[in-house]
């Protein structure tokens, strides 16, 4: 495994696309509402990352991949395709997932929107599993290990009675989209890679209602849970620095920060 260490020029560019990326889930916000289509917050999303930020949405033909953004609806797990079929409606949870390059360097984030007023236990999902992701991040130190990192989440999450989703993980990033390390969100402290200041990764927790349990539909991208129950995913690239860990897809004042 060989984990790229940046330098002080290459975290300024992976601040400006982690930027781009978090001000594309915050422009998006308004759009989700009751009755709009996913295929249409797509649209949303590609225009502005295009025409005004003058990026390129990276998920556009990765590894065959169709949409700008994955749009995950109450049991989709993780990399659901947006589609004019899909009619968002009151209640529904939606995880949206955008990476933009700016310059070669990728900015990878995702956040949960709540579609007009949702149940109790949607409600908690999201929130344990916003908190789940944050405890992962604030375990982010040198000298500290992924298995903290990945026990933070777990812990928290089992202790919430959710359960946490094994077969998809955060991830290395830079120039490369997905790169080593792996970042499970599961694990034993004092375990896996030793963390140094200058390694940048996501952490992304998916956290189920359910069990951990998942299955991939027959278009090979969409994951959902196996009994159906509802599944939460936030995301951020986190960049270790000398005493902890930067937020790189953050905006000044966002509430989806530490």
């Amino acid at each position: 495994m060989s984990i790229q260490l940046k330098t002080a020029a290459d975290l300024e560019k992976m601040r400006e696309a982690g930027r781009l990326a978090a001000e594309v889930l915050h422009l998006v916000a308004p759009f989700v509402k009751p009755g709009v289509t996913t295929e249409e917050l797509d649209r949303i999303c590609h225009d502005h990352i295009v025409n005004v930020q003058k990026a390129i949405p990276a998920n556009v033909g990765y590894r065959g991949f169709p949409k700008t953004v994955c749009t995950s609806v109450n049991n989709v797990i993780c990399h659901g395709i947006p589609s004019q079929a899909k009619v968002l409606k009151d209640g529904d949870i939606v995880n949206i997932d955008v990476t933009v390059i700016k310059d070669g360097w990728h900015g990878d984030t995702s956040r949960m929107y709540i579609v007009g007023t949702p149940s109790v236990m949607a409600q908690r999902l999201v929130d344990v599993t916003r908190e789940a992701m944050f405890r992962g991040i604030r375990a982010v130190k040198p000298g500290a290990t992924l298995g903290d990192v990945g026990f933070a989440i777990q812990q928290y999450a089992e202790s919430q009675r959710f359960s946490v989703v094994r077969e998809y993980c955060g991830h290395g990033i830079g120039k490369i989209y997905h790169d080593d390390p792996q970042v499970l969100h599961y694990g034993q402290p004092g375990q896996g890679v030793v963390l140094k200041e200058g390694m940048t990764f996501t952490i992304e927790p998916m956290i189920n209602e359910g069990s951990r349990h998942t299955r991939v539909l027959p278009d090979g991208w969409t994951v959902v849970t196996k009994d159906r129950k509802l599944s939460a995913q936030w995301e951020h690239t986190v960049a270790v620095t000398a005493d902890g860990a930067e937020i790189l897809t953050r905006l000044p004042g966002d509430d989806n920060d530490l």
